[in-house]
């Protein structure tokens, strides 16, 4: 199941504008909200709740006891065999899921030591980055996944976001969104970036 979910920012940009969205590339189980997705593979993006994990510093809530049983047999797995690649990803999509940001960027890092040049992993570890108010390290690893894949738009919408909510660079924001019209201009990205533009000239 591909999980390209756009979900709701919290807060806005410094004029107190947009809703937002942020967008999730990786495959695997179902994500939090009403319309999911998964990491792996990108796919159409859909609005769902607001970013996972809310404000970067809040205590997240405790995972079910299915979702933790989910994670503890996935753990079993990666520790059973170090180099599964897609059991790393399912574990930080778990992770990710259950809002415990950095042990999703961890796994990520697992998988993304067995194979690099994953635009969609790479995507979901950036939002794991920015969740835990690294956004330094979260525009990195968006700029990176774009470098991977320059056609990979869910990459380029979060950077923007990034940049104009947690930065407040809007000059960049635009630079990211623009390509996103120039890349891919009928794509559902595409129609939210002229809305953060349109935001952006207020």
């Amino acid at each position: 199941m591909n999980r390209n979910i756009m979900f709701a920012l919290a807060g806005g940009l410094a004029a107190g504008f947009i809703a937002g969205y942020f967008v999730f590339g990786g495959e695997s189980k179902p994500a939090a909200g009403p319309v999911v997705a998964a990491p792996v593979n990108a796919a159409p993006v859909m609005p769902a709740p607001s970013l996972a994990g809310g404000i970067p510093g809040t205590m997240p809530a405790l995972p079910s006891p299915e979702v933790q049983a989910r994670i503890t047999t996935i753990e079993a797995a990666v520790l059973a065999d170090p180099k599964n690649h897609d059991a790393w990803v399912a574990l930080g999509n778990e992770y990710f899921d259950s809002h415990q940001a950095q042990k999703a960027i961890d796994a990520y890092a697992k998988a993304l030591a067995l194979k690099p040049e994953d635009p969609n992993v790479l995507t979901d570890q950036g939002v794991m980055y920015r969740q835990i108010g690294q956004f330094d390290k979260a525009i990195a690893t968006f700029q990176k996944a774009n470098k991977v894949q320059p056609s990979h738009v869910q990459s380029l919408f979060n950077l923007g976001i990034v940049y104009a909510n947690d930065l407040n660079k809007p000059d960049e924001a635009a630079k990211a969104w623009n390509k996103i019209l120039a890349t891919a201009p009928n794509s559902d990205q595409a129609a939210q970036a002229r809305q953060m533009l349109s935001q952006l000239k207020k």
